[in-house]
């Protein structure tokens, strides 16, 4: 037996030296992923080799890295060499990340040529040398190596991930300056892999990057895929398991999202342990270049008047009080602020002055030019943008909307009336610019009746009404919930008031809404009506209930004498929680599973990671006027 044990050991010697193989010691804090990263390989590839390494994996062991799928050519590489220093006197407002820009240096070769820059700030005055270096192109040759890859038709980076072997992650770090958005005929690095050893994408899939922490449970959730079903698709998983980062291939259709009712609100204030100090920035157009403050009338008019600003400053006084409300938990806030004036140039300028690579987040900007500008050069060091008051035109990968999207608050809606235990019916009125909405509702309802309002005998438009005698015998005894689909004040006015005047006996009428548009806000609406129709609809924020004992409304009350305005309410909230969910992890990623849920004041947060991009709000809210109140709906 130990000879032929022996004869084995040293047949799988000669056929590993035969197979170019490689032997690596693990160090202290190595992983399987960065020994993998380490090699270019992948951590399936390493597993397969040494399969004891899921159990027993230590420094010191020795670990089996393949080689043979890389080639080995030798390739042109930028290498640059230290000639000298030129000589520097500081400027007023000069800066580390504005000289390195300008000698075409790294801020830390600077402090390297200069080691009091690692314990002192840079001064005006302070004399300094410039590292100077000499470049040139040297052909490199390495065991592990690179090669060039030309995106293909409808790949995205996730496909090309997949199709390496690698995490989104490693082909990021192998292109720093990657689109968000490949298009095709893009140039990206890849492993040197042979082609034979690339994974297939052909056929119709979808591709989904594993979140940190995120087990089959949870993937279950998300995509109504079992265990069973994921490793099918993948048939790695059965070696490896799940890993962080891994790049999973899901079904074309596939719609990856979360059960809003299985999350409970998680109080992050119990499970604080990073406090180190915050850095934050503030992009919001304050314009205070069009404000005259020698004028304190002309500065107060412009207040008022200009709604904008207004908004802007009820905002920002709700982020101030956040950063108060923090201070006292122990979280301290390095808090900048900048102008971006609505102005697409000066966010360029903004960007360029500052550098935001060691910043936690940022907050704003908010018009969607100047926010996709801000999160497109963020995105290169990861850092979370927060779009605050506007829903971005593309989530990226760093970008945290905290404004839910539009079909998830009607699905939100559509899902609160079918959880009605009395079983009501359902009736659909709109106009005909909301047909598709109501056909819509008619396949989720099968046994809904619709109405439309009246068009113009002769020119066919929209009159935006509907004859009384058409709702005869649509409500029976019991509860009729009746969605109104318009954008026409005087349509939904009329409406209403039909409706409250059909509520009597046993007739039950309950209004909802998909979309609370400024048509129920109108003057001709009577909020009495709403109140005796129990008007639900979904909501991005409730209101705070006056009746409730509040610490920040009672401050906001005191300083300025009014409640706090929904904006102020927002910039508390959403600033508060990040500050919380920083503090709660090592950053705002790990802090952002789809299992956290946060309230506030009036928002609260839950937030999902897109399939293809950044991070969705999906808490919503259904609220419902009662007695004259607006109050969320159980």
């Amino acid at each position: 037996m130990k000879n032929f044990l022996t004869v084995i050991l040293i047949c799988l010697a000669l056929n590993l030296s035969a197979q170019n193989y490689i032997e690596h010691k693990v160090k202290a804090g190595e992983t399987i992923e960065s020994i993998a990263k380490n090699y270019l390989v992948t951590p399936f590839d390493i597993y397969a080799l040494n399969p004891d390494a899921k159990q027993k994996f230590q420094p010191n062991s020795i670990l089996i890295i393949p080689n043979s799928k890389v080639k080995n050519e030798p390739i042109a590489e930028n290498s640059r060499e230290l000639i000298g220093y030129k000589k520097h006197k500081v400027k007023r407002k000069e800066t580390l990340y504005g000289l390195a820009k300008k000698y075409n240096v790294s801020e830390e070769e600077i402090k390297k040529a200069n080691r009091q820059l690692y314990s002192e700030n840079l001064k005006k005055g302070d004399k300094i040398r410039i590292p100077r270096f000499k470049s040139f192109i040297s052909k490199q040759s390495y065991k592990n190596t690179i090669k060039k890859y030309k995106v293909q038709p409808k790949e995205g980076k996730w496909r090309v991930a997949y199709k390496f072997g690698i995490t989104v992650e490693e082909l990021q770090a192998l292109n720093p300056n990657m689109k968000e958005v490949l298009q095709p005929g893009d140039e990206l690095n890849v492993p040197n892999i042979e082609g034979d050893d690339e994974k297939s994408t052909e056929g119709k899939h979808n591709y989904y990057e594993v979140l940190p922490k995120e087990g089959f449970y949870r993937l279950k959730v998300k995509t109504g895929l079992t265990q069973e079903q994921l490793e099918a698709l993948n048939p790695e998983l059965k070696e490896t398991g799940l890993k962080a980062g891994m790049v999973l291939r899901i079904p074309d259709s596939l719609s990856v999202s979360g059960s809003l009712s299985s999350v409970e609100t998680t109080k992050l204030v119990s499970n604080l342990t990073n406090f180190e100090t915050k850095k934050l920035a503030l992009m919001l157009p304050y314009q205070l270049d069009k404000i005259d403050v020698d004028s304190v009338e002309e500065a107060k008019d412009m207040i008022k008047n200009k709604k904008l600003l207004s908004l802007v400053l009820d905002f920002h006084v709700g982020v101030r009080m956040a950063l108060d409300s923090a201070k006292q938990l122990g979280i301290s806030t390095d808090l900048k602020v900048l102008d971006t004036r609505y102005q697409a140039s000066r966010t360029r300028e903004l960007l360029e002055e500052n550098d935001f690579s060691d910043y936690d987040a940022v907050i704003g900007p908010l018009d969607n030019k100047s926010f996709d500008r801000v999160a497109t050069r963020l995105n290169r060091n990861r850092v979370p943008v927060i779009a605050a008051l506007n829903k971005p035109k593309e989530v990226y990968g760093n970008v945290f909307q905290t404004i839910p999207e539009d079909k998830l608050l009607q699905k939100t809606m559509i899902d609160y009336v079918k959880r009605d235990s009395l079983k009501s019916k359902v009736l659909v009125i709109a106009d005909h610019a909301h047909k598709t909405t109501a056909e819509m509702l008619k396949t989720e309802f099968s046994d809904a009746k619709v109405l439309y309002s009246e068009k113009d005998k002769k020119t066919g438009k929209d009159d935006y009404y509907i004859y009384p005698v058409r709702l005869d015998n649509m409500f029976p005894n019991g509860r009729t919930v009746v969605f109104l689909e318009t954008d026409n004040d005087a349509f939904a006015s009329s409406v209403i008031s039909m409706l409250n005047g059909r509520m009597v006996d046993r007739i039950e009428i309950v209004l909802v809404t998909l979309n609370k548009s400024k048509a129920f806000e109108g003057k001709n609406i009577d909020n009495n009506y709403l109140s005796n129709l129990k008007f639900h609809y979904p909501s991005v924020n409730k209101d705070f209930d006056e009746d409730k004992s509040n610490g920040f409304v009672r401050a906001y009350k005191k300083e300025y004498g009014v409640s706090p305005s929904k904006y102020v309410a927002r910039g508390f909230d959403i600033t508060l929680d990040l500050l919380l969910r920083l503090a709660s992890e090592e950053d705002l990623y790990e802090a952002s599973s789809d299992a956290i849920e946060t309230e506030y004041i009036e928002n609260k947060f839950r937030y999902n990671k897109s399939m293809f991009g950044g991070y969705k709000n999906e808490a919503v809210y259904i609220v419902k006027y009662d007695d004259l109140r607006i109050v969320e709906a159980k």
